[in-house]
């Protein structure tokens, strides 16, 4: 390791330990757009079991805990061993949604195992709808049954109905909107003859559970994933130093850099009728730094702890602030996600096949259900919505943006993402 490594490790391992001091509780705002969760039983935040976050004590002493002994027992009790310790991580947060994940994870493998052996489309058909009415059942009850509810209370009530549903008193399970995503992924490939079933029980429970990027993505494709959990990559040096290094940056992003700016971002968005003028517009501009520093300093956490395991995940964030568009922010924002949405859902729709008016059609469908995705509520339904007619307008004036000059997109995007995109 040089002494220019040595210094960059020195001096983000200084950050994070003068933040970790000064630490503060992050904007509920900013939990919600990473998509960890959104408030729960009236009250923001994670929920009961927070004391496991990436940014906690308990967490740096797990994580070293379990990569040591992960290259320190055999190979196949390696694979065991890392999966427990994921459904251990999981648990912490809230120990009952454990069943969640199972009956997640048992009903995509046996439905992968059968489209492996079905052979009529009607059949192949019957399966994958099986899936999907079984996963996005279980996030609806969850996540979405008292949003709906509660609007059908009010139309009712507005148009003089009588109708009267109870909501549910349930806890939002934290990273359901991630690990649906994953194994509904893995089996629509499985569906479009992309890949085969996997028929390892253990490695697929691996996959679903896989704690780096269990609670916050990113979300991973199957064949990239697998694979790479069938078997232990040997200890590499190179590995390890790339891995410490994007731990102890985002550490940095999320503790240093987005926790202090909550400091200043929290008041304003609590109280915003208290503040005018300049303290607002800082603010906003505060909160776009720290939705970023928040949900990528997590990413790079859950990237570097899985490549010291040997394994490989996707760049979630590709510097999203420095694009021209807002077609080219959602190429670099949150990538697992949007290619998610693009591949399962924009290009089923018909992508952009159909001309301007149906691509139009197609992307707010995207971005609705894209921000339904973020959160349960009607201001992430309007964020996506405007998103939505964002990337409407640019497809019907592709033209004349790609007309207009490097710096004049820039400078647009520039005021787009600080005080329009969040």
């Amino acid at each position: 390791m040089t002494a220019v490594e040595l210094r960059w490790i020195e001096l983000l391992v200084m950050g994070v330990q003068v933040a970790v001091v000064r630490r503060s509780a992050a904007s509920c705002y900013a939990v919600e757009l990473s998509g960890l969760g959104s408030p729960r039983r009236g009250r923001p935040g994670i929920g009961e079991g927070d004391w496991m976050l990436f940014n906690s004590f308990e967490f740096l002493l797990f994580f070293p805990f379990v990569l040591v002994l992960y290259y320190a027992i055999p190979a196949r009790g390696a694979q065991w061993f890392l999966l427990i310790a994921s459904y251990f991580f999981y648990a912490c947060w809230e120990p009952h949604y454990l069943v969640l994940i199972w009956m997640s994870t048992l009903v995509d493998y046996l439905v992968g195992l059968r489209l492996g052996r079905a052979k009529g489309l009607h059949a192949r058909r019957w399966l994958l709808a099986a899936s999907l009415t079984a996963n996005l059942g279980i996030l609806f009850v969850f996540k979405y049954f008292n949003f709906f509810n509660s609007a059908v209370t009010g139309l009712a009530d507005w148009m003089g109905w009588s109708y009267r549903v109870p909501n549910l008193d349930v806890l939002l399970p934290v990273g359901i909107s991630f690990y649906t995503f994953q194994t509904l992924a893995y089996t629509i490939d499985v569906y479009r003859g992309r890949r085969l079933p996997e028929s390892s029980l253990l490695h697929f429970s691996m996959y679903v559970a896989f704690f780096p990027q269990l609670v916050a993505g990113p979300i991973e494709r199957s064949e990239r994933l697998i694979p790479q959990l069938q078997r232990r990559a040997p200890i590499d040096v190179a590995r390890w130093k790339t891995g410490l290094f994007l731990i102890l940056w985002g550490f940095f992003k999320k503790t240093v850099l987005a926790d202090n700016l909550a400091l200043y971002v929290n008041p304003v968005f609590a109280n915003p009728a208290g503040h005018t003028g300049l303290p607002l517009w800082i603010g906003t501009l505060f909160f776009a730094m720290q939705i970023y520093c928040d949900f990528s300093g997590y990413s790079d956490i859950a990237i570097g702890a899985a490549k010291m395991l040997g394994i490989d995940l996707m760049v979630n964030f590709r510097n999203p602030y420095h694009a021209r568009s807002i077609s080219e922010f959602w190429r670099r924002w949150h990538i697992s996600l949007s290619t998610w949405f693009r591949d399962y859902l924009y290009i089923p729709l018909g992508g952009s096949k159909g001309g301007r008016v149906q691509t139009g059609f197609n992307l707010l469908v995207v971005f609705l259900l894209s921000g339904l995705w973020h959160g349960a509520n009607w201001t992430f339904l309007i964020w996506g919505a405007l998103h939505g007619l964002a990337m409407v307008v640019t497809v019907f004036a592709r033209a004349s943006t790609q007309r207009a000059g490097l710096a004049a997109q820039r400078l647009g995007c520039g005021w787009g993402w600080s005080f329009l995109c969040w």
